[in-house]
């Protein structure tokens, strides 16, 4: 069922929901990891997005990564789930969001080198020196990316 969140938001207007959603790093020889620059919102998060109904978080990850970094993607290793903290988006969305982290390789397709919906920028951050995120939850998956490498 496509566009589940939507038909959800379309019935509860901006109440508060709890949402699953899988989230990837990519990350080069500097152990630098790959953000997009949001378009709701403007700030940077991990590649990943919301599970439509009947998606797996496996599914939703390879998916939700095509679309916003445009890279065909392979899970290597989950890296947790986290469930902690708020996201209140500029259109009056609430949301709690329970989000599986992966560890992700490419494995075809190429950066998006344009503007989508959803994605302004794609670029390679050191873990020690990010730009704004986000929110809490996208911090907290960094510090596990970087306490994984050992950073």
């Amino acid at each position: 069922m496509a566009n589940y969140i939507k038909e959800i938001r379309e019935l509860v207007g901006h109440k508060p929901l709890i949402l699953n959603a899988a989230a990837g790093v990519v990350t080069n020889d500097q152990h630098e990891v790959l953000l997009n620059l949001r378009t709701d919102t403007h700030n940077w998060s991990l590649p990943g997005g919301y599970l439509e109904y009947g998606e797996t978080f496996d599914q939703a990850m390879v998916r939700e990564y095509k679309e916003d970094a445009g890279l065909d993607v392979e899970l290597v290793k989950s890296l947790g789930i986290f469930d902690q903290g708020f996201t209140k988006y500029p259109n009056g969305d609430v949301t709690q969001v329970i989000s599986q982290l992966y560890l992700v390789k490419p494995v075809g397709g190429h950066t998006l080198e344009t503007a989508t919906d959803e994605t302004l920028d794609l670029k390679y951050f050191p873990l020690n020196d990010l730009p704004p995120l986000l929110n809490q939850q996208t911090t907290d998956m960094l510090a596990a990316v970087q306490a994984y490498f050992g950073d």
